[in-house]
């Protein structure tokens, strides 16, 4: 493919599985996250098995300014962005809203909706000026379906879903593509991340069934990127075979 793919959130989980992917290919990748061990660590990985140029960014997308000098001051060769993959986000507790922690509501809404905004805000000058990209936001099912507990978390995620259609409409004499990927259920450490670092109640959601792994998600964001540039996948959902909605979900 030998694109160029910015990805936030590339630390663990659906972000890191990108990462690979599209490194497999022989794409430039640009590694966005706030662990900066972690970054470290899989900058060699990437470099060693793919012989790949890696760009990591310790960053937080909530610090907007952050975001505007991080982008202003990427090295030449990595500032034709063709591909930016959304992937930062988080869920923070489960309880009734009137029982819900201010504080948490503030992190996903500061995470989920504005971080996407900070740095698609700041990389889509780039990829107007040279006439092609690709944005990739991730959502979730949970921007379809609110489901009990849920409240402000589903409310982020269905944000997602409004900006993702508000920017395809926004880009569109552009040439620049925009698709949203909603998963269902997906095992990563984003149940350990609710619940506060509960791995009994964070492994507990994923009993009984086969979720979707972060590969496969990974596997879905890549297909889509691929596709020849007069094709652009509007909105996908992608569900384990065991769930049917956001709350149905078959366990032996």
């Amino acid at each position: 493919m030998g694109k160029i793919v910015c990805i936030t959130g590339a630390t663990s989980g659906i972000g890191r599985s990108c990462a690979f992917r599209f490194a497999e290919s022989g794409c430039s990748i640009i590694l966005i996250g706030r662990r900066s061990d972690r970054l470290s660590e899989i900058e060699t990985d990437l470099k060693s098995k793919f012989e790949i140029q890696v760009h990591s960014i310790e960053l937080d997308v909530t610090n907007r300014q952050n975001v505007v000098d991080a982008v202003n001051s990427l090295p030449d060769r990595f500032r034709e962005i063709d591909v930016l993959i959304n992937n930062a986000g988080l869920a923070l507790g489960l309880e009734p809203m009137q029982d819900g922690n201010p504080e948490n509501w503030d992190r996903m809404i500061d995470t989920n909706v504005k971080g996407l905004l900070n740095i698609s805000h700041a990389v889509m000058p780039l990829m107007i000026k040279q006439g092609r990209g690709h944005i990739i936001n991730i959502g979730s099912i949970a921007g379809r379906e609110v489901y009990p507990k849920g409240n402000v978390y589903c409310a982020t995620k269905a944000a997602v879903d409004s900006l993702t259609r508000a920017m395809r409409i926004d880009l569109l004499p552009y040439g620049i593509r925009v698709t949203q990927i909603a998963p269902g259920a997906v095992e990563t450490e984003f149940s350990l991340v609710r619940f506060n670092g509960d791995a009994q109640k964070a492994n507990s959601v994923y009993n009984g069934f086969e979720p979707l792994h972060p590969d496969d998600v990974a596997d879905v964001v890549f297909y889509a990127a691929g596709l020849p540039p007069h094709i652009n996948i509007n909105d996908l959902l992608l569900m384990p075979t065991a769930q049917a909605a956001a709350t149905q979900i078959h366990r032996t």
